[in-house]
């Protein structure tokens, strides 16, 4: 196990993963969210600003999901 900062709120954590577990459901709720808009919305190609304003999810956390590997919607994100 490693000492990491969270990507998400920067507190410290043992653990694996880019988040500390407190953020984890949190990360997994945004995901969520983000991926049933870009269904919705499959014929639109946005920027990470637009997809902030219309979501409610802080642009930093789109771009880190979006740099994800297997991240499905990568052509609609303009970053």
């Amino acid at each position: 196990m490693n000492f990491n900062k969270c990507a998400r709120c920067g507190c410290f954590y043992v653990s694996d993963g880019a988040v500390c577990p407190s953020c984890t459901p949190k990360d997994k709720c945004d995901i969520s969210k983000l991926n049933t808009f870009l269904t919705d919305n499959t014929d639109q190609v946005l920027t990470v600003t637009e997809l902030s304003s219309a979501t409610g999810i802080a642009k930093k956390n789109i771009s880190r999901y979006v740099a994800q590997k297997g991240f499905e919607y990568k052509k609609q994100v303009k970053l």
